[in-house]
């Protein structure tokens, strides 16, 4: 199959580029012909260029449309467009009717925010609304009226043009999402939402790392990652855990490791340290407070047989079976964070054992790499047929 990925880098990495990175070389590997496009958000005239190009950026398009013709794939999939690339390209491809797979690795669609998560709080007012003028009066999106507007201006017209519903497969990573794409505004067909999960690769060392007495924490340090009940959490216990990561709550988790000897900060590392802690930990602690997309961090987990203890939000109360993979416990609420490793320390070694292998399972069946690019392929497939029947 001659498939073309196209992707938009943000200024700084993030969990897409590694989804984009990952699917393009399984793809490969199992002897697809595979070619990538990737646009990159600028800094200063050239970004506010680019930004202001976001609903119509025929510039964009015209480079779309150049490199379809050259490679003459049979299915284009589109990652982030936010925003070099801009809704054009999809109105274009259709034109020409070219299969078009789309992965929302956010909620742009249903609120500018991308992230559903305004004031230290979930924020849904405007999913079922024509246009999030709350959104905007609340200037969600980098705290920008003119951002927040221009983005929600960009989905309304392409909404209103039909862009959104003449996409052939829109790839969710939960029924959670696909539910929420249902609820909006979007018109979109339950048949064109695909729910297809992310993966991550299996360590091979992993299977010979002991496990120690303590937890771990990785990712951004930041409010709606739920960084501020961990913290409360381990400061009223006496378990260990391991804090790996940066950003703007840095230095709240400094100052909690200086004052508790069992909350220890490692600050940003190599994934190969990472891969250890996480290996060898007792379980990783997920406690956010806003919808996840998918964190990678849970599939590297259930990878190497370590159980997730998450808040029971969005996603993760669909991807979490509590007692089977891992266990859930209330967001923003740090005694029920104690509660769940008091339940979890309670239970006998064979227990425990179980819980690892049913996470090695769920790994195995659902987020592997084999099982992801059978699934890519099969959308692909279906995208092709819905084209040709148009």
């Amino acid at each position: 199959m001659r498939i073309l990925i196209i992707h938009n880098f943000y200024q700084h990495k993030g969990g897409e580029d590694v989804v984009f990175a990952q699917e393009t070389a399984v793809l490969r590997d199992k002897g697809h012909q595979v070619e990538t496009l990737s646009f990159q958000n600028k800094k200063g005239i050239k970004g506010l260029f680019q930004f202001l190009l976001y609903p119509w950026n025929s510039f964009a398009a015209h480079k779309v449309l150049k490199k379809v013709n050259d490679f003459q794939p049979d299915v284009v999939h589109v990652h982030n467009t936010h925003y070099a690339i801009g809704p054009l390209v999809f109105r274009s491809l259709c034109k020409r009717k070219i299969p078009v797979v789309l992965t929302l690795h956010n909620f742009r669609l249903l609120d500018p925010s991308a992230n559903l998560f305004h004031n230290n709080e979930v924020f849904t007012d405007t999913i079922d609304k024509e246009f999030p003028w709350k959104s905007i009066k609340n200037k969600v999106l980098d705290n920008s009226l003119l951002k927040t507007f221009w983005t929600a201006f960009t989905i309304y017209i392409h909404k209103k043009l039909g862009t959104w519903k003449d996409i052939d497969r829109i790839l969710s990573f939960s029924e959670f999402g696909k539910q929420l794409l249902l609820r909006s505004t979007l018109q979109l067909s339950p048949q064109n939402i695909v729910i297809k999960p992310n993966f991550a690769l299996e360590s091979s060392e992993s299977k010979h790392i002991e496990k120690k007495d303590y937890f771990v924490y990785i990712g951004r340090l930041s409010e709606e990652k739920g960084i501020e009940s961990l913290l409360k959490a381990f400061s009223e216990c006496e378990h260990i855990i391991h804090i790996f990561g940066d950003g703007p709550l840095v230095e709240k988790v400094k100052q909690a490791s200086q004052l508790h000897p069992n909350i220890i900060y490692g600050g940003f590392q190599q994934k190969e340290t990472l891969d250890y802690y996480l290996s060898s930990s007792q379980a990783l602690i997920v406690p956010s407070i806003w919808f996840e997309g998918m964190p990678m961090t849970v599939l590297e987990a259930f990878a190497c047989g370590t159980p997730v203890m998450a808040s029971k939000i969005g996603i993760l109360e669909e991807m979490i079976q509590n007692g089977k993979n891992g266990f859930l416990f209330e967001p923003n609420d740090e005694k029920s964070i104690i509660d769940t490793i008091h339940n979890w320390q309670a239970l006998s070694i064979d227990d425990k054992n179980v819980i690892s292998e049913n996470c090695k399972k769920d790994f195995s069946d659902t987020y592997s790499s084999q099982k992801n690019v059978l699934l890519l392929e099969t959308i692909y497939k279906e995208a092709i047929q819905q084209t040709n029947n148009k």
